[in-house]
């Protein structure tokens, strides 16, 4: 960590007063990202061996800014030892964002419009800055050509479909690769193709998207980058959205780019399955060969996805022996097990005042835990934060300054980890936890807040927030 508090101080001249791991194990990459702070300042720390990748992320990233994308700065790097320093963009992925703006299957509005500005930002990638991009650093591959698509339709067959004991026909199935292939590569394939363009990897600011994680791109079809977001496993898009964030797509392009929607639409649906197939795969050596289980969480929405498919799409060519494949994977007992959740649980988190009425069970479950946050310091004490409430960045990171509040965190997560286990466990349905301060608008919504953006990573756990003072006041 020494690189990244060094390059810290170059950049703003005093040592950090804390480095914070984020991702930890849930992360694929295999990249040490930290975030650092000190003295009013915030940035975010990347460790990572590979220098091919981080010279390919820094030039990107210095080209998209040039054309006035919305991505990080750059702060400062030591390729040698594989590290870099660029802006702190917050906590709120895309992903997450949706997460809290849904309802079942329906998307509200607050979400769409956040898609529709990533939609938009996409042609600007793809075609402005496609245009002029040193193409050279690509790694591992300059364009997403033959060798691309073999890697990643093999990365599908012997990690996906051998690992989950899904039986297919080898000769026959590497028929329907080729046959596969070629269709892939007769779409035009001169843009900039950013590889992993995924909910995750969005982060919102003040309501605007900035991108990240564009380090595998390289040369390639328009198709693939829409069909990534708008097929994403876990983001689980309902297919009405998904067709209207398509034409909007094709609307942005036009502006863009001379181009003909049959055209488009032609080879659309083959790079979707490629698309899911490459995310099959990556899920199969994640979950089935490392063992990290989490990653197997996906594969039901990518299944999901494969069965709309196969009722609703026809590929232009046959290709017989994958459809039996995937028909095997949707018939697997194995695959279809991580389709059960533990238990259809609720965590409903909320903030309130002790100056007035706590919040009411509705459930008829009892009002589960309920944290007293008046011992820990009390933002709303200081003019500057008065107007403020938890939700805004400036008492967040007063807030997660603190060494109490940071603890107290700790401590409600470990409590409330353990009781949703067994909640799983035993088919509970609810779990309420409340969280209080003196005024119900600085430290029970900050506590509130952080504890629904942790519980939204456990598998099969739906959580609900609501803030009953910042309600009152409209907020």
């Amino acid at each position: 960590m020494d690189v990244l508090k060094r390059l810290f101080e170059q950049h703003f001249g005093l040592a950090p007063a804390e480095l914070k791991p984020l991702q930890g194990a849930l992360g694929g990459s295999g990249r040490v990202i930290v975030r650092l702070t000190g003295g009013g300042f915030s940035a975010i720390g990347i460790l990572y061996p590979v220098r091919e990748e981080n010279v390919a992320f820094l030039e990107f990233s210095r080209h998209f800014r040039r054309h006035g994308l919305p991505v990080p700065a750059i702060y400062g790097e030591a390729l040698k030892e594989g590290a870099y320093l660029e802006e702190d963009l917050g906590d709120t992925t895309l992903f997450e964002h949706l997460s809290r703006n849904r309802t079942a299957d329906a998307v509200d509005a607050p979400a769409v419009e956040a898609y529709r500005k990533v939609v938009a930002a996409l042609p600007r990638f793809q075609v402005e800055a496609g245009r002029d991009l040193n193409y050279k650093v690509c790694h591992p591959r300059a364009s997403f050509d033959r060798q691309s698509i073999a890697w990643d339709l093999n990365y599908f067959k012997y990690y996906f479909l051998r690992l989950a004991g899904v039986p297919f026909n080898e000769q026959a199935l590497e028929h329907d690769f080729s046959r596969l292939t070629k269709l892939l590569l007769q779409a035009d394939k001169e843009y900039f193709l950013y590889r992993d363009f995924q909910s995750r990897n969005v982060m919102l600011r003040d309501g605007e998207p900035f991108f990240l994680d564009y380090q595998g791109g390289r040369k390639g079809a328009l198709q693939y980058d829409i069909a990534s977001l708008l097929f994403d496993g876990k983001a689980d898009l309902p297919p009405a959205l998904r067709q209207e964030l398509l034409d909007y797509y094709l609307d942005c392009l036009a502006k863009h780019l001379d181009f003909k929607r049959e055209a488009f639409l032609e080879y659309y649906y083959a790079y979707v399955y490629v698309r899911i197939m490459q995310a099959l795969g990556a899920y199969g050596f994640r979950g089935f060969y490392e063992r990290k289980p989490h990653f197997l969480q996906s594969v039901p929405y990518a299944l999901k996805n494969l069965r709309w498919l196969a009722h609703n799409v026809t590929l232009p060519i046959a290709l017989p022996a994958l459809m039996d494949a995937f028909n095997g994977m949707l018939a697997s007992e194995k695959l279809q097990a991580l389709d059960a959740p533990e238990s259809g649980l609720t965590v409903r988190v909320y903030s309130f005042s002790f100056h007035r009425q706590m919040p009411v069970d509705e459930e008829g479950h009892g009002g589960g835990f309920v944290f007293d946050g008046r011992g820990l310091p009390n933002p709303g004490r200081e003019e500057r934060f008065k107007t403020l409430t938890g939700k805004d960045a400036l008492v967040i990171e007063y807030l997660e300054q603190q060494e109490s509040v940071r603890q107290f965190l700790r401590n409600a997560e470990e409590m409330v980890d353990a009781t949703a286990a067994s909640y799983q466990k035993r088919g509970f349905s609810s779990l309420m936890v409340s969280f209080g301060c003196t005024g119900g608008q600085h430290r029970s919504v900050y506590l509130a807040e952080q504890l629904a953006k942790h519980l939204r990573k456990r598998n099969g756990v739906q959580v609900t927030v609501r803030h009953i003072e910042l309600e009152k006041l409209g907020k």
